[in-house]
């Protein structure tokens, strides 16, 4: 029997994800981890660790190689997430924002003229992008989006407000230099325009401060008045932004749960770390039952999301529809692994996992995020009964 198949490493399927792999863990141990805690403290996003993000290539990794990416797949996008959140989540999402739900969204639904435009700078870090879907009134309910886009001639007038926006600030000390923005074009209709920084009446709202967790990463309210934006910003075919959604879903959805692995994996560390350092009744901490069953429990919950993460990152198509069953329930599993992670390892560490120098609180308050960002547990509930029970062979082997 040919064995060969034992060879092949699921976690780098190729040289090139072994070297997106090297590159993040040289990355992220060298510039992210030591200036982690700072931003988180002090709310603020680091523009020139992105910058060199964009240098590395980590910012276009699943972008075609004529736009200055890489032209990997999901696999790539999910080392990079995983990676980075092994030591700051708040920076991985707010570059997630940018390469997946911005920059690879548009390489699979812009023009060519609009790809070789913006995409170049977005790989680059030049211009930090997002996407704009929540309103203040409006989540998981997309369809019921409340802002607007009228026809005027050759342009189309936006008028709304979108919140909880990631990269969200467009004055001259944040960020965001251009957005995707899901606006109602007809009923139950949305199609997707592309709003620059600069744009008469488009203004930054609320900046949300204060937040639970991932304050290294940006968070505002975009207002959209009258912003009048040409019709060579309209991004593909007119209603069609509820497809260019869905197309982007899977690989958010699964770069998301490659977030909450790489929580766990940091939190596992550092609780194993810690059960050999710490003594008490004069004996190692993991000499006891209690102690065992968090480590034990972490580790193989951890690998067990890990593996079914990175096997459906092999098997996600970029670009293609239909996928959704086993994206949203990566996400449903992994993102409450990596927060039953940090649970246990702020249990395993006592007291000093509950001060906030120590890594595994910020990652507690980074990791709640998971269960509500890019759809909250309920909507994966929602979506994966209803795929099931309308197609029952998902089930079976």
């Amino acid at each position: 029997m040919d064995e060969s198949w034992r060879d092949l490493d699921i976690y780098a399927p190729t040289p090139e994800h072994a070297l997106v792999a090297r590159t993040v863990r040289e990355f992220t141990e060298s510039e992210v981890e030591p200036q982690a805690l700072e931003h988180d403290r002090a709310e603020r996003f680091n523009h020139a660790l992105f910058r060199s993000a964009g240098e590395l290539g980590l910012l276009g990794v699943t972008i075609p190689e004529t736009y200055g990416g890489a032209g990997l797949d999901a696999s790539a996008a999910v080392i990079v997430c995983e990676g980075l959140s092994r030591s700051d989540p708040g920076f991985a999402l707010s570059l997630m924002a940018h390469a997946i739900l911005f920059a690879h969204n548009l390489s699979v639904n812009g023009s060519e003229e609009q790809k070789r435009r913006i995409l170049p700078k977005a790989v680059s870090g030049e211009w930090i992008g997002g996407l704009c879907m929540t309103e203040p009134e409006v989540g998981t309910d997309v369809l019921s989006l409340r802002t607007t886009a009228k026809r005027d001639g050759d342009q189309w007038i936006l008028d709304g407000t979108k919140t909880f926006i990631t990269n969200g600030g467009i004055d001259e000390t944040t960020e965001g230099d251009v957005f995707l923005v899901y606006a109602a074009t007809g009923e139950k209709e949305i199609s997707t325009f592309l709003v620059e920084k600069g744009m008469t009446g488009f203004r930054l709202g609320q900046k949300w401060t204060d937040k639970l967790g991932m304050r290294a990463s940006f968070t505002a309210e975009l207002v959209f008045d009258g912003v009048r934006v040409p019709e060579a910003n309209r991004v593909g075919e007119l209603g069609d932004g509820t497809t260019q959604m869905m197309r982007n879903l899977e690989v958010e959805r699964l770069s998301i749960a490659a977030m909450g692995i790489g929580i766990a994996e940091r939190c596992l560390q550092v609780m194993v770390d810690y059960a050999n350092q710490r003594k008490t009744f004069g004996r190692p901490i993991r000499d006891y039952g209690q102690i065992q069953r968090y480590i034990a429990e972490t580790f193989a919950e951890w690998k067990a999301a890990r593996s079914f993460v990175y096997d459906t990152a092999r098997r996600i198509r970029l670009g293609a529809v239909g996928q959704r069953v086993d994206a949203d329930a990566t996400k449903l599993f992994a993102a409450q692994v990596g927060k039953r992670a940090a649970d246990a390892a702020i249990q395993v560490l006592g007291g000093y996992g509950y001060m906030g120098e120590y890594v595994v609180e910020r990652l507690w308050r980074d990791a709640k995020l998971l269960e509500i960002g890019g759809g909250t547990l309920e909507a994966h509930h929602k979506n994966l009964s209803k795929d099931l029970c309308r197609d029952p062979g998902l089930v079976r082997t």
